[in-house]
């Protein structure tokens, strides 16, 4: 399994990005797609994710300000991420996991750096 993820950067508190993460090497039916975020000095958390069904699960910090989605035909989950924060700072790495297995995959890590 390969995860691409791209569309992190600079962005003024209050703005918005997208990020997006193209997996490849399997058929991704039977996995649920997300996004973690490490900031630095923290532990490793959850965002979003999202099933094949696309039902959707967010942490609270960003209930409201982001979006996830997933386009099951190019295996491919979005982030859409609005009104910015100083405090979404982070890293952001997607995630897939076989629900079959719970074999677990992560992408490298794209980086959001919110200012104030």
């Amino acid at each position: 399994v390969q995860l691409q993820a791209c569309g992190g950067g600079l962005v003024q508190a209050g703005g918005f990005l997208r990020l997006s993460c193209a997996a490849s090497g399997r058929t991704f039916s039977s996995y649920v797609m997300g996004w973690y975020r490490q900031a630095p000095g923290k532990q490793r958390g959850l965002v979003a994710t999202i099933t094949s069904h696309g039902n959707p699960n967010y942490a609270d910090s960003v209930k409201g300000r982001f979006t996830i989605s997933r386009d099951s035909a190019e295996n491919t989950v979005y982030l859409h991420m609005n009104d910015l924060k100083p405090e979404d700072t982070a890293v952001y790495y997607c995630n897939v996991v076989n629900l079959n297995t719970n074999l677990s995959y992560w992408g490298k890590g794209t980086l959001v750096t919110v200012s104030s």
